[in-house]
């Protein structure tokens, strides 16, 4: 099994490579325009906002939820400072139950393709019936390339059905930025914005499991895919 995991987890890691073109610090850099600030700092933010959820269905204790996924998030029409169809970057999870407060803790980071960020969360979950599976969450991440550094804050509502193989769920969060452009520039900006997910879980396997889920934010779309370890 666990040789299973570190080929999916490999798989996803030469995904990144593949599709990560374009050092998303040098391209920040090499487009800059400071009129276009406010809808990169959406689309960075979005950019984390995304692996917020991936089910509704709290981490059991005392186990844990462990893996990596692939975000990728279309420039937005108004933002300028990038010259890629899409800002994507991969991110590291890992997630476990508390009992004695019955939250979860989760913890997720990055240092991939320029991009730099290390966060955390508390998710509250309510199951119905053993089937439906509610989760709200926030969480708090500090980003950053060569370029800017980021202070992003999310909240997000996620439900879930488990059926057999697949867990399909739906979710809807807001991301908010605070933004600073360092080195070629001292502006800052701090906005929001909505997103609306809905994805697919599938565990072919007991422990294994992988996911896909396409998002709408308010001035742009997203994908979100990866694949992870729960026991």
């Amino acid at each position: 099994m666990k040789k299973l995991f570190v080929v999916l987890f490999s798989s996803l890691v030469l995904a990144v490579n593949a599709s990560a073109s374009t050092n998303i610090s040098d391209d920040f850099r090499d487009h800059y325009d400071p009129t276009s600030l406010s809808a990169y700092n959406k689309d960075i933010s979005a950019l984390i906002g995304l692996s917020d959820f991936h089910t509704g269905k709290a981490t059991t204790f005392p186990g844990f939820d462990i893996g990596g996924s692939f975000s990728a998030v279309k420039v937005g029409q108004n933002n300028h400072n990038s010259g890629e169809d899409y800002l994507m970057t991969g991110f590291l999870r890992a997630e476990t139950y508390i009992p004695v407060v019955g939250v979860t803790v989760a913890v997720r980071g990055t240092d991939f393709n320029g991009f730099e960020s290390i966060g955390g969360g508390l998710k509250y979950s309510y199951d119905f019936l053993e089937i439906a599976h509610l989760s709200v969450s926030g969480f708090y991440d500090r980003a950053k390339t060569d370029y800017y550094t980021l202070d992003h804050y999310s909240a997000s509502a996620v439900v879930s059905a488990s059926l057999p193989v697949v867990t399909p769920y739906v979710g809807v969060g807001y991301d908010y930025g605070d933004f600073a452009v360092r080195r070629i520039d001292t502006r800052s900006t701090s906005d929001g914005s909505m997103r609306y997910t809905a994805g697919v879980n599938f565990h072919p396997f007991p422990f294994i499991y992988v996911f896909g889920a396409y998002t709408k934010t308010s001035g742009s779309e997203g994908f979100n895919a990866g694949l992870g370890l729960n026991f």
